[in-house]
């Protein structure tokens, strides 16, 4: 299954409830799971992302959906991009040569 790296941003609602963060990653994991995402990893990070996650998906599609909805709520603004494994990395720079 694909793998997302996802960087997120608190907003000034999600900073002022900070203290709910670890409850909402609860919340957003069993609202992913349904559509077939799966957080393989979360941290709280200091510097210039305040969440960093993996997530797997089965598409481009259920990952933005589920982030799309994820980020509705308000407390946190996101940015993802597919990440490869050394064996999808290895396929996929097969085509060069």
């Amino acid at each position: 299954m694909p793998t997302y790296i996802v960087l997120m941003h608190w907003t000034d609602q999600g900073v002022k409830a900070a203290a709910d963060s670890v409850n909402r990653y609860r919340q957003a994991k069993a609202m992913f799971e349904p559509a077939g995402a799966v957080f393989k990893g979360i941290w709280w990070t200091t510097g210039r992302y305040d969440i960093v996650t993996v997530v797997e998906a089965p598409d481009e599609e259920t990952i933005s959906v589920s982030l799309l909805q994820l980020a509705g709520a308000g407390n946190i603004r996101t940015e993802s991009f597919r990440a490869f494994t050394e064996d999808e990395a290895e396929q996929l720079f097969s085509h060069l040569r």
